[in-house]
């Protein structure tokens, strides 16, 4: 009679023991969207749509840059932290974080490109020239146009003469015949088509498909948390991907996919494009 009234109450204390291996809530922060505000408005569909499909809170965390999230990520402050593909291989190093969903980016890749009618036919032909590049460390605009030199042969930082400015000041100057060629990603190309109709524009060189944005989760999180949490991603996918790109800000993602195994070797490319730059530890945000 014992033994029933034991097993009955193993039994019933089993849903209970499922319960407690979801959490009732979990944070996260958004690399570039600094504010709760921006958060809420570009990713509150989002938000909405996991809380309903997964029955846990999703909290947001403001970061104000990339090492406040690593930081918060170490302080076990936040849980999961979405970030770029050059952001990732920086978080994987010095937090020890863990993949758990990709976002993918269709026709996310970075091009070298130069005017029309210009002399130059490929990378090699602007040695010791000027070329412009995005703001330091984005992934499309700088890391990976200098990875694509360096993939035709070129040591971007001293075969070509690298600057840094704005996507419009580096169309101003490609025209002006200040620099010789722009490292922009394909958006770019084809929005700077769209509105330089004057301005034809040719494509020399063009790299891979970049990685994708990566959720990771910190060394703290439980597994069958971040297992909860991939879950929502694998079994609701269509839903969560219209959330997802219901906001102007997120239409970068259109046309793509979850990716719920990402591996990190996945993100070697990356690492190549700091070797290339001379930060072979990735450990610091470039121009953070």
């Amino acid at each position: 009679m014992h033994r029933r009234a034991a097993l009955a109450a193993a039994l019933a204390a089993l849903p209970l023991a499922g319960a407690a291996a979801q959490p009732r809530s979990v944070s996260l922060a958004i690399t570039d969207v600094p504010g709760l505000e921006e958060l809420q408005r570009d990713f509150g569909p989002f938000r909405e749509a996991f809380q309903r499909l997964s029955g846990m809170e999703l909290r947001f965390f403001p970061v104000n840059s990339r090492t406040a999230a690593v930081e918060a990520l170490n302080a076990r402050r936040v849980d999961f932290v979405l970030t770029g593909p050059s952001e990732y291989v920086v978080f994987r190093q010095r937090t020890n974080a863990v993949p758990v969903v990709t976002f993918q980016r269709p026709d996310y890749f970075s091009n070298i490109v130069v005017l029309a009618r210009s002399e130059f036919q490929t990378p090699a032909d602007l040695r010791g020239r000027r070329v412009a590049f995005g703001d330091a460390g984005s992934t499309s605009r700088h890391l990976g146009p200098m990875q694509v030199l360096a993939d035709h042969g070129l040591d971007p930082r001293r075969d070509v003469q690298p600057m840094h400015v704005s996507r419009n000041l580096a169309i101003e100057a490609l025209r002006r015949g200040d620099v010789a060629a722009i490292g922009v990603n394909h958006t770019d190309v084809q929005q700077l088509r769209q509105r330089f109709p004057d301005l034809p524009l040719r494509v020399i060189a063009r790299g891979r498909d970049l990685p994708d944005d990566v959720m990771v989760a910190g060394a703290h999180v439980p597994a069958a948390t971040i297992e909860a949490v991939r879950r929502v991603f694998v079994d609701n996918s269509a839903e969560m991907w219209r959330a997802l790109t219901a906001t102007e800000s997120n239409q970068k993602y259109v046309g793509g996919v979850f990716l719920p195994t990402p591996r990190d070797a996945d993100y070697n490319y990356v690492r190549a494009m700091y070797r290339t730059i001379g930060q072979p530890q990735f450990a610091d945000f470039v121009g953070n």
